[in-house]
């Protein structure tokens, strides 16, 4: 095994090949997705826009504040503000304040951004579907493994601190 990480690094083709699988598999769901939901009726709305509406309906009718959302996307809390604006003009979304403390506001989905939410639940639970159709159930489980393991190393906050040359800054 140690053999084997070590010609990750030393070795060009894993390297090339690991870096355009990741990258291809990457674009390829987030095509996949859009056309999957544009078919579905969501020409207005980005996968970011879809991600938000996802986020905020994970709570249910009682909402998330833009800092919940920012939080549970990993992205800034200005970015969700832009977002849920235009979600807002686009009848997605509905800002409410909060009866026990007003200077909370509270993001919850209308009708439509429901069945925005819903088509894109669906997606992904028929993506997984299909993919897993394909599988064995050890290379299911192999799948999981991996790709638990390739999340907790993009978690990591010294990943993003490393610098060309490969020396932490």
């Amino acid at each position: 095994l140690v053999i084997l990480q070590e010609r990750c690094f030393m070795d060009h083709n894993i390297s090339n090949t690991l870096n355009s699988l990741l990258v291809e598999a990457y674009n390829s769901v987030n095509k996949v997705e859009e056309k999957a939901l544009k078919k579905a009726g969501a020409n207005n709305l980005s996968i970011t826009e879809f991600h938000i509406l996802e986020s905020i309906g994970k709570s249910g009718d009682e909402g998330r504040t833009i800092g919940d959302i920012a939080q549970n996307l990993s992205v800034t809390m200005p970015t969700v503000t832009v977002a849920v604006t235009k979600l807002e003009k686009k009848n997605y979304v509905v800002k409410n304040k909060s009866e026990s403390d007003g200077r909370l506001v509270y993001i919850t989905l209308t009708k439509q951004g429901k069945r925005m939410n819903y088509a894109h639940r669906y997606f992904h639970e028929e993506m997984i579907r299909e993919l897993c159709a394909n599988l064995s159930d050890e290379e299911i489980n192999i799948l999981i493994g991996s790709l638990g393991k390739l999340k907790t190393f993009f978690e990591k906050d010294d990943y993003h601190s490393i610098s060309k040359d490969g020396d932490k800054s």
